[in-house]
């Protein structure tokens, strides 16, 4: 049986966006927490995550010294703040999002 707990329990984000372009870092509280961000989420499950906003490219990059990962996520803002009518569908909220992942922590 797998145990799950969301991504807040483990980690911080901060997120910008520029255009249609959302850049979301993910930083472990912990150290030996840095291990299983770096298992738990890869491009492939964080585009699956954003399903609902069909995203374009995912693009992970690992920053082990600050125990962080950034992503660049392509299309995923309706077009970028100033074409879009969404309120708030950019910045933080996205970022709180990412958090509410759930990851496996078999091993936690």
């Amino acid at each position: 049986m797998n145990k799950t707990t969301p991504l807040y329990r483990l980690a911080h984000a901060r997120t910008g966006d520029k255009g249609n372009r959302s850049n979301i870092s993910v930083v472990a509280y912990h150290s030996e927490d840095y291990s299983l961000l770096l298992k738990e989420l890869t491009e492939e499950k964080v585009k699956a995550h954003f399903g609902f906003r069909s995203p374009g490219v995912v693009k992970r990059y690992e920053l082990p010294n600050l125990m962080a990962l950034n992503f660049v996520i392509d299309d995923v803002l309706d077009g970028g703040v100033n074409l879009s009518l969404n309120l708030d569908s950019h910045g933080k909220s996205l970022s709180y999002w990412l958090l509410a992942m759930e990851v496996n922590a078999d091993f936690y």
